[in-house]
């Protein structure tokens, strides 16, 4: 029998369902691909347990796509739904993404599966890709910050101590510090500290004291867990060992005499460490060498890291020039020189130290080789400062005390300490030395045209303010120095006579010729167009302002002490500088 369907129609052969041609997609037919929503980033991956935490998801759409809520779910090992709370609704992405910071929620200890979702318009759900969420405690770090000491002399007591911190506060059983020796042997300092609470923001323990042979060592902290665990922090090393002897000449005298005049020779110097020198003198050596030593050399002097002074006997030189230097003899027989100077003999009596600027003559000098004279010097008061003896206004701790200039060994030394005297503002002055040529029967007066200049050593101790200057009617101030050893190589010289903003000024720094407990020559020559600076008899600075033609002021050499708001205050003991001489050049 003949079929009755048109040939464009047949019988599914195996399903007999009726099959019909397809339409061919066009260009203009086919569906817009979806937007496809991708995760960036997901947050955290570790947390501590019951310990409130958020998530952070950040997503982007390979087209702009509006998403009925957006949200990151948390599964647990059973497939609970502990889902973090504060998701967002109506939330449109695109390409630049968008970031969902979650409220918090605490879990316990375990295992999660965690991962962003969101919910289509048309209410489908998808979920993007999961990652592991970690809810355990963070492991215990112990980190060693410092660790002290890396040096010792042999067979010298000594301390150790050691700073470290925590990720988290816990206590330990035992904290300590261990040494062990080339063949292993436990050498600990003793005084480890028991149950001993570590944590983030750190501890500093301190031992007791031992001593040890000369080696080289291991050196590392330790602590003990509560449950009997010893932990080693990292080692380095500890050196035994005896330390270089240095020996440091302050101050080699004289520099220069008259021929024929009897002169005695003077070394003032300190050492790293103490030690005796069976023989200590002055050495001189004349143009061919031959041996013109001081007289009266010492014997078994100890020298210590504070300066000690030593004097000769006396004898005369013919005119010339020599090489004159400091010696000494180890205990085992050894001769060590210490630098040369130049000595300078002249065949005039009156020969005077030349300055370092053309055409000058030395006209007023303090050479400190006697007490500080009243007819020269006041070392009562002073009219730069407000009260005469104290002036709170300046940044200073001072009240002046004329005990604290003494005069020794042929230089003055001004000296500071603690008052029971309150300032105004409250703290406590300092009773220090300070000398002026104000208010005294000569009172000299530096004067436009003047050099100026001194020889001090600076101090060491913080809080010490010393300085060379001038005064007169409130103002006309030069600065030939100030110092303050927490900028141990600088000196601050300027010029305040002038009103210029900014003031003249310069901060020079020069870690050769500026030291704390070291020697220096600073010199200030008032030239009514600039005031030159020099150190060491070498120009290191020309303000291009000068005093102007008519400019005179008085002199004022002393010790300061900062009040802590610029620069640190005194830590208490003595505060000092010395002064070796005054000169004034006209």
């Amino acid at each position: 029998m003949l079929s009755s369907f048109p040939r464009a129609v047949r019988i599914g052969a195996l399903t007999g369902s009726l099959l019909l041609a397809a339409p061919v997609a066009t260009a203009a037919t086919r569906p817009a691909a979806s937007p496809q929503v991708t995760q960036v980033s997901l947050t955290p991956t570790t947390a501590a347990p019951n310990t409130p935490v958020a998530a952070q998801l950040s997503v982007k759409s390979s087209a702009c796509v509006t998403v009925a809520s957006l949200g990151v779910g948390i599964r647990d090992a059973a497939g609970n739904n502990l889902d973090f709370p504060g998701g967002l609704t109506n939330q449109q992405i695109c390409s630049q993404g968008v970031t969902l910071t979650t409220g918090t929620r605490s879990f316990p200890a375990g295992t999660y599966r965690m991962f962003g979702y969101y919910q289509e318009l048309g209410g489908g759900w998808k979920n993007l890709p999961e990652q592991t969420l970690t809810i355990a405690e963070p492991p215990l770090v112990v980190k060693g910050d410092r660790l002290g000491p890396t040096t010792a002399e042999p067979n010298t007591p000594v301390a150790g101590q050691m700073t470290l911190d925590a990720s988290k506060c816990f206590t330990a059983a035992v904290v300590g510090i261990g040494v062990r020796d080339a063949a292993n042997n436990n050498l600990d300092f003793p005084g480890a500290l028991t149950n001993q609470q570590i944590c983030p923001q750190g501890l500093t323990v301190k031992t007791g004291m031992r001593s040890f042979p000369a080696g080289t060592y291991r050196m590392f902290g330790y602590y003990q867990e509560q449950s009997g665990a010893w932990k080693n922090l990292p080692e380095q090393t500890f050196t035994v060992a005896a330390a270089p002897l240095v020996v440091t000449l302050d101050r080699a005298a004289p520099g220069d005499a008259a021929a024929g005049a009897q002169v005695a020779g003077q070394l003032t110097l300190h050492a790293s460490k103490c030690f005796t020198a069976a023989v200590m003198g002055v050495g001189v050596r004349d143009a061919a060498d031959n041996n013109l030593d001081f007289p009266g050399a010492v014997t078994n002097q100890q020298v210590c890291t504070e300066d000690v002074t030593i004097k000769t006997g006396t004898r005369s030189f013919p005119a010339g020039t020599y090489r004159l230097f400091g010696y000494y003899q180890e205990q085992n027989g050894t001769w060590r020189n210490l630098p040369e100077q130049t000595f300078t003999v002249t065949g005039s009596s009156t020969a005077d130290p030349a300055a370092p600027v053309a055409d000058k003559k030395l006209i007023w000098r303090e050479e400190f080789d006697a007490d500080v004279a009243a007819a020269k010097w006041n070392k009562t008061t002073s009219s730069a400062y407000r009260y005469g003896t104290y002036n709170p206004d300046d940044d200073k701790l001072d009240r002046i005390d004329p005990q604290k200039v003494a005069v020794a060994d042929g230089v003055a030394v001004f000296s500071a300490q603690a008052s029971t005297f309150t300032l105004p503002s409250g703290k406590k002055a300092w009773d220090t030395g300070l000398i002026t040529t104000e208010n005294t029967a000569e009172r000299f007066m530096v004067k436009t045209g003047d050099y100026a200049e001194t020889r001090i050593r600076m101090p060491k101790e913080l809080g010490a303010w010393p300085a060379l200057w001038t005064w007169h009617q409130g103002g006309n101030e030069i600065d030939s120095f100030e110092y303050h050893p927490d900028n141990p190589n600088l000196l601050e010289l300027t010029n305040h006579v002038v009103s210029t903003k900014p003031l003249p000024q310069k901060y020079w720094n020069d870690d050769s010729a500026v030291k704390p407990g070291e020697w220096v020559t600073i010199g200030t020559h008032y030239r009514a167009n600039t005031v030159d600076w020099y150190v060491n008899d070498v120009k290191v600075f020309e303000d291009k302002a000068g005093v102007g033609a008519n400019w005179t002021a008085y002199l004022i050499l002393n010790l300061s002490l900062c009040s802590g708001d610029f620069h640190p205050g005194p830590r208490g003991g003595t505060v000092s500088f010395a002064s070796d001489y005054v000169r004034v050049y006209r």
